[in-house]
């Protein structure tokens, strides 16, 4: 540890947007609609993954995974975020915000690896479509889920070793609604030039050099796609790509505007933006999947009208005599 650490703060002070109280409450009542329409959709998401068999496929069973991490990044910090709408004095405990933290940037990281990979499933569906099933069998698609979720995982570990062995004076009052790293960070009374290199040498790793993959991957899929002599192939081609491609530049899209918009001075400005940012753009994912895909739309129906689940017990119930 450097100097003095968190053993003299027990909890922090989210500032949120103090002097505005009525905007929370509007902000309370946006923000639950969207987490509910979040966990709602990738929940709904994962459990067609699980019952439909024809959504037993590399592309969902990586959607799966963006789903689970939507839920899981979310409900980090919107919960107790809701809370603190209401509350006059909004706290958060050292342990909390420790968890809070090391889970937003496991989940932020892993996103951004595994939409690379599924970049990178699209590329190999579109350009060696022969050798897909051998590229992009389940044993691979797990490993690399799992280099995914351990790589995420890894980075926040260290990200919040080095955070939380600041010093930090007594200083407790974070300028954010949750316990956002840079937030974090700015309460030291240190040096945080370590914290800070660390950090951008984990930007450009882990967000910008999955970012240019994923355009390399897209630039060689849209050059094959082009040389398709059909025009209804190359809409069936594109169409394979084009939901992943929508939620590529939302994402990266929200990212650039919250960290490279210039003319953004107002810090409660930059507040909200950066909330919008964490809560509206993972419960897009299920919409946009949901809209622009066939399969999904089928396994929904069949869901409404239960014949998935029908089936499913069916097929279980079958299983005594399979073994017998």
């Amino acid at each position: 540890m450097r100097g003095t650490n968190h053993s003299t703060t027990t909890e922090f002070v989210l500032l949120g947007l103090q002097e505005h109280h009525a905007l929370e409450l509007v902000l309370f009542l946006c923000c639950l609609g969207i987490y509910s329409m979040n966990v709602l959709g990738n929940s709904l998401l994962i459990v067609l993954n699980m019952l439909d068999p024809r959504l037993h496929t590399p592309m969902y069973f990586f959607l799966s995974n963006l789903s689970l991490i939507d839920i899981c990044g979310t409900s980090a910090f919107v919960p107790l975020m809701l809370v603190n709408f209401l509350k006059v004095q909004k706290t958060i405990s050292f342990p909390g915000c420790a968890l809070q933290m090391f889970l937003t940037l496991a989940m932020g990281c892993i996103e951004c690896l595994l939409l690379a990979v599924m970049a990178y499933d699209r590329y190999v569906a579109i350009c060696r479509p022969l050798r897909y099933p051998e590229l992009m069998s389940m044993r691979i698609c797990v490993r690399m889920a799992l280099l995914s979720w351990g790589t995420g995982f890894s980075n926040s570990l260290l990200q919040s070793s080095f955070t939380w062995s600041l010093p930090f004076c007594g200083h407790h009052v974070i300028n954010h609604f949750f316990c956002e790293i840079l937030a974090v960070v700015k309460l030291a009374c240190g040096d945080i030039s370590l914290n800070a290199l660390l950090l951008m040498v984990a930007t450009v790793v882990l967000t910008f050099t999955p970012f240019l993959l994923i355009c390399l991957s897209y630039i060689f899929s849209l050059a094959t796609i082009v040389r398709v002599p059909s025009a209804a192939g190359r809409r069936k081609a594109f169409s394979t790509c084009s939901a992943h491609l929508t939620v590529v530049v939302i994402f990266y899209g929200a990212i650039g505007f919250m960290y490279f918009n210039p003319s953004a001075k107002d810090p409660q400005w930059d507040k909200i933006i950066a909330l919008l940012y964490g809560i509206l753009t993972p419960s897009l994912n299920p919409i946009i999947y949901s809209l622009r895909n066939a399969e999904v739309k089928a396994a929904a129906s069949m869901l409404l009208r239960g014949e998935l689940l029908s089936r499913k017990l069916s097929h279980l119930s079958c299983w005594p005599s399979r073994l017998g």
